[in-house]
């Protein structure tokens, strides 16, 4: 018997192959899953495919009023790191794939550069270009790939822009002289997710990311470069990794690394997340799985108190250890929403691809 009563895993399995069954044998593709469908297979390993995938646009408009941000950039379609509580799964299901294909079949955007360096005319000065919003351009493909690279190159022609990256990999270093060579002519910050420092925790949360302390180690070499760096602690997990000691655990560690910013938001279950996140909560939290009830049924975010509670503590926590109050990266958002999730240019509550 399953936990969840509005959840039922195999139920939802079920329905989930019946209705890929049918819309594969007896409807065409359309769009972007004709695309996905077409893409010619480039590696296989580590139960992950790579796939190329035929783009169209690469520079996507951010239309949500609760997003800083007017553009986001994806390099890639799915992310190998396969962190349970990941919200963008559901990007997959424009290409009729399921949520746990999200982490399975990667999606190499083709021609990126190209698109980019046609498309970048329509960014006005006061616009912000927000990349991996959906899905981490530092992934494990990127090794190979290097389409982000390749798309930092086209912006290092350029100057005036606004440019946020989010990250969870250490990869990042890689491209440290570009992205020095980028901030000297724009506006550049570099925010690398981390949800806890204890490394076995993590393992567990994201099984195929690089460990905490690594990206600290990023944040540090990339702040020793003068490029501007931080952290983002997100999602807090209530039960798992939202205590005081946790929490500020992470700020400390990020003042320690010369972190120059550090938000929180808490945990979104949108219900493709939701569909790997509980199960999983089942078998490796169980003891939570009442307070999960309460918390999430009807609803994928958590209540205004909660959100209130971490943001008044995450606020304590920026004074105790030295973090500017409001961060100058920081802008009022397009439609301030009282209701929105706290927290910074990046966060779960992203609905783009």
């Amino acid at each position: 018997m399953t936990c969840f009563p509005w959840f039922d895993p195999a139920a939802s399995a079920s329905k989930e192959a019946e209705a890929l069954s049918d819309a594969r044998g007896a409807l065409p593709l359309v769009g972007i899953a004709k695309l996905a469908a077409q893409g010619e297979q480039i590696r296989e390993g580590h139960e992950v495919e790579h796939f190329a995938l035929a783009s169209r646009s690469l520079l996507n408009r951010c239309t949500s009023a609760r997003m800083r941000f007017a553009w986001t950039i994806n390099p890639y379609r799915g992310c190998e790191f396969a962190c349970k509580y990941c919200y963008a799964r559901y990007t997959h299901e424009f290409m009729e794939l399921g949520d746990l294909e999200f982490e399975r079949k990667i999606y190499v955007k083709q021609q990126a550069a190209w698109l980019l360096r046609q498309e970048i005319r329509r960014v006005k000065p006061q616009d912000e270009i927000a990349i991996g919003t959906a899905t981490d351009p530092y992934q494990p493909a990127e090794k190979r790939y290097e389409v982000t690279r390749s798309l930092l190159e086209v912006l290092a022609e350029h100057q005036g822009l606004r440019l946020g990256i989010v990250t969870k990999s250490n990869l990042v270093l890689r491209d440290l002289e570009l992205l020095c060579r980028i901030a000297a002519r724009n506006a550049l910050y570099v925010h690398l997710t981390i949800t806890t420092v204890k490394t076995e925790l993590a393992r567990v949360l994201e099984p195929r990311a690089p460990r905490p302390d690594l990206r600290l180690d990023a944040v540090r070499k990339l702040g020793e470069a003068g490029v501007t760096a931080g952290v983002i602690v997100a999602p807090v997990i209530p039960g798992i990794t939202d205590d005081p000691s946790s929490l500020e655990a992470v700020v400390r560690a990020t003042a320690e690394a010369g972190g120059r910013q550090i938000f929180a938001n808490p945990l979104f279950l949108k219900p493709c997340s939701a569909g790997v996140f509980l199960p999983f909560l089942e078998k490796e939290f169980p003891h939570l799985v009442a307070d999960y009830r309460r918390r999430y049924q009807g609803r994928a975010f958590v209540t205004g108190s909660y959100r209130r509670h971490i943001a008044e503590t995450m606020a304590r926590l920026k004074l105790k250890y030295g973090f500017a109050a409001v961060p100058d990266c920081e802008r009022p958002r397009k439609n301030p929403d009282e209701s929105a999730p706290v927290g910074p240019t990046f966060g779960e509550q992203l609905v783009l691809f």
